[in-house]
């Protein structure tokens, strides 16, 4: 995590994040570094519905034909993100972290993690076995920052 930070500082790039099933966690583990002032810009935790469509402007559309845990969802999250955030690297997470509210479709561990730097925007699908929230969570922001990590060199 610090060498993530040192990079980022040393690339003088900034990041913002958009949780929702994270609840924060991402935005936590970056500014819980000495340091992370210089590159972290802004952490919106936009949990329900009406927060995705009112702060970060997802059409309502989007929600209602796909749903808010869907690729398109992701995409739309991490896109206006970094229209309201000017940062370099964007980040959006979207997910079930349970125990309960899974289906058949969408069960309980799926998360999206979105990441846009520059023009180029890559949504990335996981299916997380665990059925213990907290370890959803963890196992969520462990990737993004992995995505991240890639995404800064």
């Amino acid at each position: 995590m610090k060498l993530l930070i040192k990079l980022l500082i040393r690339r003088k790039i900034k990041i913002s994040v958009a949780e929702s099933c994270t609840g924060g966690l991402l935005a936590s583990a970056i500014t819980s570094i000495s340091g992370a002032s210089k590159i972290f810009n802004l952490g919106l935790i936009t949990y329900s519905n009406q927060a995705k469509i009112k702060i970060l402007k997802v059409n309502k559309k989007i929600i209602k034909k796909y749903g808010a845990v869907s690729y398109e969802c992701c995409y739309a999250m991490v896109n206006n993100l970094s229209k309201i955030s000017k940062a370099n690297i964007n980040v959006s997470i979207t997910g079930i972290a349970g125990p309960r509210g899974g289906t058949k479709k969408k069960p309980v561990g799926l998360v999206y993690i979105g990441v846009k730097k520059g023009g180029k925007i890559e949504i990335n699908k996981f299916l997380f076995k665990s059925k213990k929230r907290s370890s959803i969570q963890k196992a969520t922001v462990k990737k993004a920052l992995n995505l991240v990590l890639r995404a800064a060199k």
